[in-house]
């Protein structure tokens, strides 16, 4: 008969796979400090050598890290994602870049509509909770915090469609985006009629993910990634005038 006898397990293995789970989920985040040794076996119910016992596997694994004298982290497992040389070939490549943005509008546009479609009232209601921070931060006129709300606001809509390879692929993505691998995110957000039509396209996301409009919430993001595609060829194409004019003047004033 296949039947085998039940063996209780170790605690050690329990504290193994919750915490590992905490990391698929994404709600343990590369680079996140757990808490102090004591706390977190009090939080979890085991002993401290059944806690360390598992601290040691997982970091044996590569989920977990210590740093001298500043306690256990969550590995930084995102960042392997590309190698250095093919993230120095990204920079390096306009076909990259528009690449990168066709890349998100799909797999975006699938998330919002799995998000609307799957996420919760709490997933949603994080995801209006840091809309409502853009807000607050549009009237700041600080692009660098811009900026990081928006990557989160994204993110939120990643983490709220369900789906944790399209999570951990994404905050790759979005660690190089962090990181100006395709371009410099800050320099959108400090034009005043940019900075508006943004925050515009990001409250149209929100409000057709708090509607539940599937439809709806993919167009938005579609819309809003269209937008800024068509910024960054604007962009280029002034770069690439501004190093001509410069030629000419140049040019002017050798014959003077």
């Amino acid at each position: 008969m296949p039947f085998k006898k039940i063996e209780a397990e170790k605690l050690s293995s329990a504290v193994v796979r919750q915490i590992e789970l905490l990391i698929l989920r994404g709600i343990l985040k590369p680079g996140e400090r757990l808490p102090s040794e004591r706390e977190l076996a009090d939080k979890m119910g085991v002993s401290r050598p059944s806690l360390r016992e598992a601290v040691a596997n997982l970091q044996e694994r590569g989920l977990l890290a210590t740093k001298a004298g500043a306690g256990i982290y969550v590995a930084e497992v995102v960042g392997a994602a590309f190698s250095d040389a093919l993230v120095k070939l990204f920079a390096g490549h306009d076909e990259a870049v528009f690449d990168y943005i066709s890349f998100r509008r799909d797999l975006e546009g699938l998330a919002a509509a799995r998000a609307a479609r799957l996420g919760s009232d709490t997933d949603l209601k994080v995801v209006d909770t840091i809309y409502r921070k853009m807000e607050a931060a549009h009237t700041k006129r600080n692009p660098a915090e811009e900026a990081q709300l928006d990557a989160e606001f994204h993110l939120a809509i990643i983490e709220a469609s369900h789906n944790v390879i399209m999570l951990h692929m994404m905050r790759a993505m979005f660690q190089m985006l962090r990181e100006g691998v395709f371009y410099n995110r800050n320099m959108m957000f400090k034009q005043r009629t940019t900075r508006d039509t943004l925050l515009e396209q990001h409250r149209a996301i929100n409000t057709a993910l708090l509607a539940r409009d599937e439809a709806g919430a993919r167009a938005a993001v579609e819309a809003h990634l269209n937008y800024v595609e068509a910024s960054l060829i604007v962009s280029n194409k002034e770069d690439q005038n501004e190093a001509v004019a410069k030629l000419r003047l140049e040019h002017e004033t050798s014959k003077s």
